[in-house]
């Protein structure tokens, strides 16, 4: 169901404050604690003086509480009538056996909520973009590199209104439509399997008053560019470690806070983002006690430990090292050292300027400030076998050909739309098995454009991280089978 793939906890760029006492939205006291911005640049400053990102006290919640508020709560408040969508959505394949009633028949990624006028609603909730399918089971937590965001978001919902009855369900229904009109232009992707998290983000704070969270038709501010950035999603899991919870860098401060910027489809005032205050801590504490899925097959435990040396003398500076001597350093690379695309930044430090300003005077910025980092923050890989493709933008498809940059197509697709099978695992160079289409005529002949990886588009270029490149084939498989028991 492609309308819920609109809702996700969105990306914007946050930073660290300096240590203060502060209150929540709802006037509990917090005390936020980071060092002073670190390798982060605002509008007036662009001086780095190191790559490391300060840790930040986070608010205590309950893990128990976190998961019950975030598969049941209205953390969105508009969505398609309960009535429209058990027509467009009868069976669905995944679903909550903690859920009752009619809430426990919305497949995984939908939440029953009641607007004011008491009209029962399918709402999209954050596990559109942060659960995925995998080998048949729902991992929750794994970003789902398998969504589709190449078609109109608009055309579905547009399509559910002739589903609606009676004048109190065609209001529901015409609040969300409209929401999700002003965005499409934005959110609309050219390839099957990255994300528009960022845009989404940009193209409704445009569209919101920072101080109040009033709704306007028209934009307040310039939207972004309808070639949207495409952004791979970063397993929940890693949270425990992250200081910064996005790939710039950006989301330092209060976590949970943060997280309320997925409220602002449908939050029209500071008493709805208050409410999801109330729960925010709770569901950042249960995300912080996910786990990775273990590596479903079998290992080489001789070659793995090989392949641990080599990992910690060639990448464990960036990425951190693992086992009994736990470590992550949350470092920022800058992109002349990563030198992967650099879109993202550019954007940042250009138009993007105006959305650093937005975030900077709205509800959000009491526990957390934004400036975005002229570099990419190297993730900790826990769970990192199930995370294909790799980059932020997703271009590179195995983990052998990020450790390999000669060997990276240019223009590929997955030999499936979906990650429920096991053969379709490519247990060697760990990722899905992709064809090669710059090399392979026969097979690019007829392939559907939206499952094309075109690594030429502006945003979704495939170079950099060129630091595996002068490792041998014998350390690559090494550090692969190493990677496979983290």
């Amino acid at each position: 169901m492609k309308v819920s793939l609109l809702l996700m906890f969105v990306c914007v760029f946050i930073s660290a404050c300096q240590q203060s006492d502060e209150q929540d939205l709802n006037g509990k006291q917090v005390v936020v604690t980071t060092g002073a911005t670190d390798n982060a640049v605002s509008a007036e400053s662009s001086s780095l003086p190191t790559d490391l990102i300060p840790a930040s006290m986070q608010r205590a919640g309950d893990a128990v509480a976190g998961k019950h508020a975030l598969i049941n709560q209205p953390i969105v408040s508009c969505g398609i009538p309960l009535s429209a969508m058990k027509q467009l959505d009868a069976n669905p394949l995944y679903t909550f056996s903690e859920r009752e009633g009619e809430a426990a028949q919305l497949a995984y990624n939908l939440n029953l909520v009641e607007d004011e006028q008491g009209v029962q609603i399918a709402a999209s909730n954050c596990l559109t973009c942060h659960a995925a399918p995998l080998f048949g089971e729902l991992v929750i937590g794994l970003g789902n590199e398998f969504l589709d965001f190449t078609t109109n978001a608009s055309a579905v919902v547009e399509q559910s209104g002739a589903l609606v009855s009676g004048e109190s369900e065609t209001q529901a229904w015409e609040k969300f439509a409209n929401r999700i009109a002003a965005i499409a232009p934005y959110i609309q992707m050219q390839t099957a399997g990255v994300n528009p998290a960022n845009n989404l983000t940009f193209a409704l704070m445009a569209h919101r008053d920072p101080q109040n969270m009033q709704w306007h038709e028209e934009p307040l501010i310039k939207p972004p560019p309808q070639l949207a950035p495409p952004v791979s999603v970063p397993p929940w899991w890693r949270m425990k470690k992250k200081h910064a919870m996005f790939w710039m860098g950006e989301g330092r401060g209060d976590h949970a806070s943060i997280m309320m910027t997925a409220a602002i489809l449908c939050a029209d005032s500071k008493q709805d983002v208050q409410k999801l205050d109330a729960i925010a801590p709770d569901i950042r504490t249960y995300i912080e006690s996910i786990e990775p899925p273990v590596y479903p097959f079998e290992i080489d435990s001789t070659l793995a430990q090989q392949g641990k040396k080599v990992f910690e003398d060639t990448c464990s500076a960036c990425h951190g090292t693992y086992g009994e001597q736990v470590s992550y350093p949350n470092r920022i690379v800058p992109i002349d050292v990563v030198g992967t695309d650099p879109s993202l930044i550019e954007f940042a430090f250009g138009d993007g300027q105006a959305y650093v300003e937005w975030f900077n005077q709205s509800l959000f910025a009491e526990l957390a400030q934004v400036y975005p980092s002229k570099g990419y923050v190297a993730p900790p890989l826990d769970g990192i076998w199930a995370t294909a493709p790799f980059l932020h933008n997703g271009s590179v498809p195995t983990i052998r050909a990020l450790l390999n940059s000669p060997t990276r197509p240019s223009l590929w697709r997955h030999e499936v739309t979906d990650s429920a099978s096991k053969t379709q695992f490519n247990q060697s160079d760990l990722g899905w098995n992709f064809i090669d289409l710059a090399n392979n005529a026969e097979a690019s002949a007829g392939v559907g454009a939206a499952w094309v990886y075109d690594t030429r588009v502006k945003g979704y270029s495939n170079t950099g991280h060129q630091f595996g490149d002068g490792l041998s084939a014998a350390q690559r498989d090494a550090v692969i089978e190493y990677l496979k028991t983290l």
